[in-house]
């Protein structure tokens, strides 16, 4: 069975403006899909949308009517046949602090709202307008959606209990969302980074440095990974036919410590 053809089909990659977003939004297009960035970023979402023959559209993941009008926009201009969700945020904080003060619940409640949910929002609206489209071969694929989680869904650290709860659900649901839609020929995979090379870090000798020591805890090769060696696994999971509900770690062998 050949590796899934993207051709004269479309793409939405949530957080598509920078980072992790990007480099898969540019490896999918140069794939030949017609890819449609969801971000806040008005920008940067418009400026990487033109230089990948794409399109923008302003996007919260977590509100019904934004998504509905991203799947709406990408199934105008082909078949959908891809969804990468790679929008996110982390608001670190302990449980309770030095004062003995809770973790504000709005702040743990935000994270697992536009992380979880938002996933949840896109993915499903995604996969209902790929059971529509026709199957592309004799298997009756339609369509594959990968979610990004993280290592710190399995290593959380010290004030990550936000994020590694909403990461822990997005690897969770992958078998069972796979499950639901394996009737519809939509594939499901995840794949969960450890240290990636994004804007989060900054830029200048102080964050290079930074980046530098971080990459001594990698197990090899030591350094932080790239967002396109990211992108890779996330190609791979959209072009292998007989990849589905997996969870996949990409992190340089990392066993990420208490802090």
């Amino acid at each position: 069975m050949p590796r899934m053809n993207l051709q004269n089909s479309t793409a939405i990659v949530t957080g598509g403006a920078s980072g992790i977003g990007e480099a898969c939004a540019r490896q999918l297009a140069d794939l030949g899909a017609t890819v449609v960035i969801a971000d806040l970023n008005e920008a940067q979402g418009e400026q990487i949308a033109g230089e990948i023959g794409g399109h923008f559209a302003k996007c919260n993941v977590t509100s019904v009517e934004d998504v509905e009008a991203v799947v709406a926009r990408a199934s105008e201009l082909g078949p959908l046949r891809v969804c990468v969700n790679s929008a996110g945020i982390g608001a670190p904080g302990r449980t309770i602090n030095r004062e003995n003060e809770p973790l504000s619940l709005d702040k743990f409640t935000a994270v697992v709202t536009i992380n979880l949910i938002g996933t949840f929002n896109m993915l499903s609206r995604a996969a209902a307008a790929m059971a529509q489209t026709d199957p592309l071969d004799e298997d009756g694929s339609r369509g594959v959606i990968v979610n990004m989680a993280s290592v710190a869904a399995f290593d959380g650290q010290i004030g990550q209990a936000s994020y590694s709860a909403s990461k822990a659900g997005v690897a969770g649901m992958t078998l069972p969302v796979a499950r639901d839609l394996a009737v519809s020929g939509i594939r499901v995979n995840t794949v969960a980074p450890g240290l990636i090379d994004t804007p989060i870090y900054g830029h200048g000798p102080e964050s290079e440095a930074f980046k530098a020591h971080l990459g001594q805890s990698v197990l090899f090769p030591k350094r932080l990974g790239s967002g396109e060696e990211l992108a890779y696994a996330v190609i791979e999971c959209v072009t292998n036919p007989y990849l589905n509900g997996e969870v996949i770690r990409l992190d340089g062998g990392i066993r990420m410590p208490p802090k």
